[in-house]
């Protein structure tokens, strides 16, 4: 049997769902600002994201000139995967009202009777590598980028000559 709700309860969690609804647009007005920042290198080398990860700056400082294209390089991936790291703390902090408030809402299984918690059962998202494209980590098998055939005939190329070219229709 399904809970019955009386018209304050109603009326309460109408507005509770509300008052979520504006804290998720004041949220989303707030995160598309938002900025990720790392420097590595002995300051040598600063980069900025966007809201969404996307790199907006990179910044060279002083001694850059020092560096090789590969301690470069690197430094700007470092400082890429930090300024993520960066922004994923501060898209934290900008949702904890919103969790907050999710909290205090009642629950599915809390208004249907016999209605099972499912919210145990979501599996856990992996963790994106932050290995290079081609880095053993990503391919571990040798091979494992390259398209595999198993059933395929073999083409002898050095009877080519022999092919005769006529038409396949008598009316030709």
């Amino acid at each position: 049997m399904a809970y019955k709700f009386d018209k304050a309860e109603l009326e309460s969690m109408v507005e509770d769902a509300q008052e979520q609804l504006r804290t998720v647009a004041r949220i989303q007005q707030q995160r598309v600002q938002l900025i990720g920042t790392a420097t590595v290198s002995n300051k040598r080398v600063t980069v900025s994201v966007n809201a969404d990860g996307v790199v907006v700056e990179t910044k060279f400082g002083p001694g850059i000139e020092n560096l090789g294209f590969s301690a470069i390089a690197k430094a700007v991936t470092e400082a890429a995967q930090l300024a993520a790291k960066d922004l994923a703390e501060k898209n934290r902090e900008l949702m904890s009202p919103l969790q907050s408030q999710r909290a205090r809402l009642p629950k599915l299984t809390d208004l249907i009777e016999g209605m099972p918690d499912l919210r145990g059962q979501l599996p856990t998202p992996p963790e994106p590598s932050l290995e290079p494209p081609n880095s053993a980590e990503r391919n571990p098998l040798p091979g494992a980028d390259e398209m595999q055939f198993t059933d395929v005939e073999s083409y002898d190329h050095d009877h080519d000559h022999e092919v005769q070219h006529r038409p396949t229709e008598a009316g030709w």
